[in-house]
């Protein structure tokens, strides 16, 4: 029976009487050896063990590692093992692997290069006392021998004893980083930086080790968890598949206010699988959009054991049943052809994109050796290409740009331009996508994504503490959106059709709306026929983009497919409104998803959870109600009325908090806390900040002053991705 397979060492002797081999002195490159303890012909150990620690501390010196390869014999079977081989650790040629059905086998590049430096053990019985003797020995080498100093790195010589394993484990139950255990063990075993024998690889392979051997325990633990949960709250969606062996394989789930809101903003959706939990050796896929107010809001979360096409079929059938049916009209994924493909079956009328970000920080590696001192401005120029409107000027000014830096033969351009459907923004903009393509909008979103992965602590407790990760950011969105509300609208315009958005939009669609309407000025309206304009700037002496406006039926369009794109009007149909005399925008070009008042927040106070959540909800209101009076004094004395009729009801119900306090029982009844009666400040037409309901309080001009929120949440980064640039792939 033989370990291994070596085309190098074929050649060797089989006779186990021992043969005597001689050293090539014509090898590729050898090195000579001042080690003493060289070994020969004819040496005698006590066992297969003693003879495979001599030979590895004889390689250890000379710069190489060894490896076991063949045997004659097997334990416990007739004379047992006969005769075992010892090679180079880079001894023989790697053998390809199979490939299985629907799983990507790695390029992974091998070290052995058919060295055939070896050492032959033969075991012998002398006067019936065992031993084992060298018969065959070469020290020839067809490849470098390492140095001392990176000898040690070589992962036979990088072990672990028992007792460092006990305290790496003790170490990470305090919380320490590996850096951390690195440094404190190289200080107590007095060695210099780095020099170990084992290395932050080692230490984090053993601590994946640890975690594995409870993983198949935690997932029955996180199946628990999930019908808990069911059963406390029937609007909680779960599933999951068993494979063959009893494992899981996949779990998806979604939370109840996550299914609503899903219903109201899941019509441009984020499927992020760029994570995977090594500790679980799990896919990490998680459904993300965005709401009326521009916050990132959480819709659903898979666990895949494997990254096949088969897996992306079951997530996305599985979060089409979560959601009741309801696809979509764009999703943006990161470029995985697996997924392309599962979407296209089973979300068909949903426009896909893929995400380039990942691309984008490749850029570096891929173009700035070959461009040099033009990387910068190419990169630049490529920008300037992604941002385009029209399809006839992206292919005109991709052609200049490939003839200009000589890109023609790249392969890394030539397969950006076969994909340019996939990602130039002329191919997206037709279709609906929230503004998630935006630079600010991909780092809103990796931000939540790492608060999420922050849960990642126990598998077990995996569902309930991400249900607490998106309870505190639902939290902190709804104190941005007050913020938003306190904000007093600016009007900058003027204009009838600014002050009907700002009375329709949520405060973030209205400031995007703002920001064309404020540049609409500076372009020209030229008639082409009775419904066709020629919008361009006033600096243009030609081009600008199409307008149609057909005021009978109120339809209005414009070249550029920013309504289509984003949900806002452009600067160009502004501008055409504004010349025909039209003074408020139709109700069609004001989409529900960009107005003020959602479904999903008209009952937040009635699910809110516990007794604080309910205050922080009563505090808002009564901010806002301060807010809002402050206009007029009409609305000052309104709200004045109506606040003390509601105090005085609150008055006559029974109290169970006074007679908790001693000390509260001499307070007058309209008795409060002074904290509790101070109010934020707020900022009038006059731009004078009022602090109400405090007269010590000086007036002042400034901004508007916020509390900051109570929560906090601690986020440990498990992997962490960089977004660089707003660009996306997309495919049709």
């Amino acid at each position: 029976m033989s370990e291994g397979t070596s085309a190098g060492m074929d050649d060797l002797s089989q006779d186990d009487t021992g043969t005597i081999e001689e050293m090539a002195e014509d090898s590729i490159l050898s090195r000579q050896t001042t080690v003493n303890l060289v070994p020969f012909v004819g040496q005698r150990f006590v066992s297969q063990d003693a003879a495979y620690e001599f030979y590895c501390g004889f390689a250890k010196q000379c710069g190489f590692s060894i490896r076991r390869h063949r045997t004659r014999g097997k334990d416990g079977v007739g004379r047992g093992v006969t005769r075992r081989d010892f090679t180079c650790h880079r001894g023989g040629y790697p053998q390809m692997k199979p490939a299985e059905d629907g799983k990507m086998q790695r390029n992974r590049k091998s070290s052995r290069c058919g060295c055939q430096a070896y050492m032959r053990i033969v075991k012998r019985a002398d006067f019936d006392v065992p031993e084992w003797r060298i018969t065959g020995f070469s020290n020839v080498h067809n490849h470098e021998l390492l140095k001392s100093n990176e000898v040690s790195l070589l992962p036979a010589y990088c072990s672990i004893s028992p007792d460092d394993k006990s305290r790496i484990c003790m170490y990470a139950k305090a919380g320490m980083s590996v850096r951390q255990m690195l440094r404190l063990m190289e200080l107590e075993k007095g060695v210099k930086l780095g020099c170990l024998t084992f290395t932050e690889i080692d230490v984090r392979n053993l601590l994946q080790s640890f975690r594995n051997v409870n993983r198949d325990n935690d997932a029955i633990d996180l199946i628990a968890m999930c019908k808990k949960m069911k059963d406390e709250n029937p609007n909680f969606k779960y599933d999951f598949k068993i494979d063959g062996h009893n494992r899981l394989e996949h779990i998806a789930w979604s939370y109840g206010p996550s299914i609503q809101l899903y219903e109201e903003f899941g019509d441009a959706v984020v499927f992020d699988t760029t994570y995977r939990l090594d500790a679980y050796d799990m896919l990490l896929g998680i459904w993300l959009g965005v709401d009326n107010h521009g916050m990132t809001c959480f819709f659903g979360c898979v666990l895949l054991r494997d990254e096949n096409m088969q897996s992306f079929f079951w997530a996305l059938k599985t979060f089409w049943g979560f959601m009741k049916g309801k696809t979509p009209q764009t999703i943006l994924t990161d470029h995985n052809m697996w997924l392309k493909e599962a979407i296209a079956v089973i979300m068909p009328q949903t426009r896909h994109a893929f995400c380039i970000w990942y691309i984008v920080e490749k850029f570096s590696e891929w173009f700035s050796p070959l461009l040099g001192s033009q990387y910068d401005d190419w990169k630049a120029n490529f920008d300037q290409l992604y941002n385009l409107q029209s399809v006839e000027d992206f292919e005109e000014r991709w052609t200049e740009m490939v003839d200009r830096y000589g890109l023609h033969a790249n392969k890394h351009v030539i397969s950006l331009y076969a994909l340019r459907s996939f990602w130039a923004l002329a191919y997206m903009r037709p279709y609906f996508f929230a503004g998630m393509t935006s630079t600010c909008h991909s780092d809103s979103i990796n931000a939540f994504i790492q608060r999420f992965l922050s849960a990642v602590s126990q598998l077990d407790r995996f569902v309930e503490q991400a249900a607490d990760i998106v309870n505190y950011s639902d939290r902190a969105g709804a104190k941005q959106k007050l913020q938003q509300k306190l904000q007093r609208v600016c009007l900058k315009t003027g204009s009838p059709i600014e002050s009907h958005a700002a009375s329709v939009l949520t405060p973030y669609a209205f400031g995007k709306l703002q920001e064309e309407l404020v540049l609409a000025p500076q372009y020209a309206s030229l008639p082409v026929d009775e419904s066709c304009f020629q919008v361009r700037h006033h600096t243009q002496a030609d081009g600008g983009c199409k307008v149609i406006w057909v005021p009978s039926q109120e339809h209005i369009s414009c070249s550029c497919c920013e309504f289509e794109f984003t949900g806002i009007l452009c600067r160009h149909v502004l501008r055409v409104l504004s010349n025909n005399n039209c003074f408020r925008i139709p109700d069609q070009y004001l989409p529900t998803r960009w107005c003020g008042v959602s479904s999903s927040s008209t009952n937040t106070f009635q699910t809110a959870k516990d007794q604080s959540e309910k205050i922080q909800l009563l505090e808002s209101m009564a901010s806002t109600l301060v807010a809002e009076s402050v206009e007029t004094e009409e609305r000052l004395d309104v709200a004045y009325e109506q606040i003390a009729v509601v105090l005085s009801r609150v008055k006559d119900l029974p109290s169970t908090t006074c007679k908790a306090n001693e000390g509260a029982s001499n307070c007058p009844p309209d008795f409060c806390p002074p904290d509790l009666m101070t109010l934020p400040e707020v900022e009038v037409d006059d731009g004078v900040r009022f602090t109400i309901g405090n007269s010590h309080e000086s007036v002042s001009s400034g901004k508007l002053k916020e509390r900051r929120p109570k929560e906090t949440v601690e986020s440990n980064r498990k992997r962490t991705r960089h977004c660089a640039g707003p660009c996306c792939l997309s495919v049709q």
